[in-house]
């Protein structure tokens, strides 16, 4: 009979200790008052991080989420999207969708954010993008063409549209099923932007499954 009060007052306490543990609305991450559509739909959980180039934060939170990211369950699409909040920003974003396009994103995104942070390059005209992409493989000629392109400029305001959505007014976030945002403000560090971001992705499969 003791041992057995003993585990129920056990128990009761590891589950207060979960409770205490759990991220709280409002408190740790906001949540909207209207949900963006993913580009996932039900089908997975998306996690999208806003970012800038120009900003240190982001440019920190970066291996970390690398790591992160190459962990995620099968269920879960992790997303970068470029945020537009005029200047630089937006021709980092156009920066961005060009490199996406010309297929040497994955070697170019760390490389840039070095070239911005730790070189203290601009990297916001277009001659000097060009010139940077034409070490991956790619002419300048093509660098510019993309970066200018009809096409690059639509995703950039298609990114804008989402970065209203969202209501960021600054980086990094990360975003949970279009519906739960995370800043470093909230969540306290940018360790803990991750913490309650898989908290999230939790709660939203179990949502998903009943």
């Amino acid at each position: 009979m003791y041992k057995s009060l003993i585990a129920l007052f056990a128990g009761l306490s590891l589950s207060g200790l979960v409770l205490a543990a759990a991220p709280v609305a409002g408190q740790d991450y906001e949540v909207l008052d209207e949900p963006v559509s993913t580009q996932t739909g039900k089908e997975r959980i998306e996690v999208t991080e806003a970012f800038w180039y120009g900003c240190p934060h982001c440019y920190n939170l970066e291996p970390m989420i690398e790591s992160w990211a190459e962990e995620l369950p099968e269920d879960v699409t992790f997303t970068r999207l470029p945020a537009t909040l005029g200047g630089a920003w937006n021709k980092h974003a156009v920066a961005f969708y060009a490199a996406k396009e010309l297929g040497i994103l994955d070697q170019v995104h760390e490389d840039f954010f070095k070239a911005i942070q730790d070189e203290g390059r601009k990297l916001t005209e277009v001659d000097d993008i060009a010139a940077f992409f034409s070490d991956y493989g790619v002419s300048e000629e093509q660098a510019r063409e993309m970066l200018t392109s009809f096409g690059v400029k639509s995703q950039v305001n298609r990114a804008h549209a989402r970065i209203r959505a969202y209501k960021l007014m600054g980086v990094p976030a990360l975003i949970v099923d279009g519906r739960y945002v995370i800043t470093p403000s909230k969540a306290g560090s940018l360790e803990n932007m991750l913490t309650i971001a898989d908290a999230l992705v939790e709660e939203t499969r179990e949502e998903r499954s009943q």
